[in-house]
């Protein structure tokens, strides 16, 4: 069951893992995408105001062309035979040239509207994808984490060795990383090898004294605000308690591992520090 529990855990932190690295990626990827959308609007901006300069520009042209097809047809009354047929023919120019102009500009205008809408199209169709796709990441996230929480449920509270019941106790590294994750309590990894001088494991010290590897048990002395405890014969993923001056629940000690002349674990140690 534990190896059961230990493999769930395993897949669902790393799909979590997955799933997270993918909204990054996605966030940045929006980022992007709203800058170039910026950018975009910007250069509509631009556009915008450089196709007022040309319009301004080409109506000013057509003002010109038809004051000059005015003056022409004027002249076409008033003037001699000879000169009036020139005059015609400058009238008739100029209207061809108005009606060119007038269609060139008009070209351009339906250009220039097919194009930003184009632009606009492209980045409102990005923005949609990003969007569904970091809907989706995060839906999967969601049940990541709602299928992590069930298994964190499923692990082991028991009554510690001083008649308190415990917190979720965990069996290994990637259990003690999920309840981590839970932030309830502070946690302190140790690997305790024999020697003369205690080790320091966060705020208390620790002195193992001696491993029995046949019975996973061990016995392990506690130096915890002077004072010194000895805890003796305890079994692996037993929660061994003590109290500190610092907080009103107890301290819990489990090892996870024994071998010869070490035991393996962490310190789990309450988060509210009030004295008791």
């Amino acid at each position: 069951m534990t190896a059961l529990v230990a493999g769930a855990l395993i897949a669902l932190i790393g799909a979590n893992i997955y799933l997270f690295v993918q909204v990054s990626d996605l966030r940045t990827e929006l980022a992007n995408v709203s800058k170039n959308i910026s950018s975009q609007t910007a250069e509509l901006g631009n556009l915008r105001d450089t196709s007022s300069v040309s319009a301004a520009a080409a109506a000013k042209r057509l003002e010109t062309l038809k004051a000059d097809l005015e003056t022409a047809r004027e002249q076409a009354r008033t003037l001699s035979s000879e000169a009036k047929a020139e005059a015609t023919a400058r009238a008739e120019q100029l209207t061809k040239q108005l009606a060119e102009e007038q269609a060139r500009q008009q070209q351009a205008v339906r250009t220039e509207i097919s194009s930003v809408r184009q632009s606009a199209d492209t980045a409102n169709a990005k923005v949609a994808d990003v969007s569904t796709d970091v809907g989706n990441v995060k839906t999967q996230v969601a049940t990541t984490n709602a299928e992590l929480q069930k298994t964190i449920a499923d692990l082991k509270s028991v009554r510690g060795d001083l008649g308190v019941q415990s917190g979720l106790i965990a069996t290994n590294s990637t259990e003690l990383g999920a309840l981590r994750r839970l932030g309830e309590r502070n946690y302190t990894e140790f690997r305790l090898g024999k020697a003369k001088q205690r080790q320091k494991v966060g705020d208390i010290q620790l002195l193992l004294k001696s491993v029995d590897v046949k019975k996973n048990k061990y016995t392990v002395e506690v130096l915890a605000d002077d004072k010194v405890t000895e805890k003796k014969d305890k079994s692996i993923n037993e929660p061994v308690q003590f109290y500190t001056s610092k907080a009103r629940q107890p301290y819990e000690l489990v090892v996870n591992q024994v071998a010869k002349d070490l035991i393996v674990g962490y310190v789990s140690a309450p988060k509210e520090t009030i004295g008791r």
